[in-house]
């Protein structure tokens, strides 16, 4: 296993910590806060640094395979996957800790599931979809969202709001270039 492939396995694997701390220092979980009571007033910000190493794993491997050569099927399959698991997984906590919508959310996993059903008619294809730079400002804008909305700072909440719409209107944007772009891999099998 090369070190791209590694860097996505370790991103994969920091999720779990940065579930149970964005979780497990609410009420619900009392076997959390006896094992790791002390770090119960500091989880968001240690969460926040998980977040921000995976995400920066994210970049890292892209850049190491596509520069050292190192790109693999393993890597392929599993870099967006794994991009997606810690974005979802991020979502889904901020839900259940009442700092985004649903609805959101919903907009968001939905628009990866199409952009992903579509690489499957692609890739059964045998085209290759790219990735566009209107997906990688919802990427950018995505990130920028979870971690404001982690650390959850009053003083922050416009800004929180207001990146929060960018996001969704760029994922909005993305999957609609997307589609338009790439419409012929569903009726074709080409773009």
């Amino acid at each position: 296993m090369n070190l791209p492939n590694k860097l996505t396995v370790f991103r994969v694997i920091l999720i779990v910590p940065f579930v149970l701390l964005m979780l497990g220092s609410s009420a619900q979980w009392d076997w959390f806060m006896a094992v790791f009571g002390g770090i119960v007033d500091y989880a968001d910000y240690i969460a926040l640094g998980i977040f921000i190493i995976a995400s920066l794993t994210d970049l890292l491997d892209g850049k190491i395979a596509r520069r050292y050569n190192l790109v693999t099927n393993f890597g392929k399959f599993m870099d967006p996957l794994a991009d997606k698991l810690l974005v979802c997984s991020a979502l889904i906590c901020l839900i259940e800790l009442d700092r985004i919508p649903a609805w959101i959310v919903i907009i968001i996993i939905s628009r990866e599931f199409i952009i992903s059903g579509f690489r499957l008619v692609a890739a059964d294809n045998r085209v290759v979809i790219a990735a566009n730079y209107w997906g990688k400002f919802k990427t950018t804008f995505q990130i920028i969202m979870v971690c404001l909305m982690i650390v959850n700072i009053e003083s922050l909440n416009m800004l929180t709001q207001i990146i929060m719409w960018i996001a969704v209107i760029l994922t909005i944007v993305s999957l609609i270039d997307y589609i338009v772009k790439n419409k012929g891999v569903l009726f074709d099998g080409k773009i």
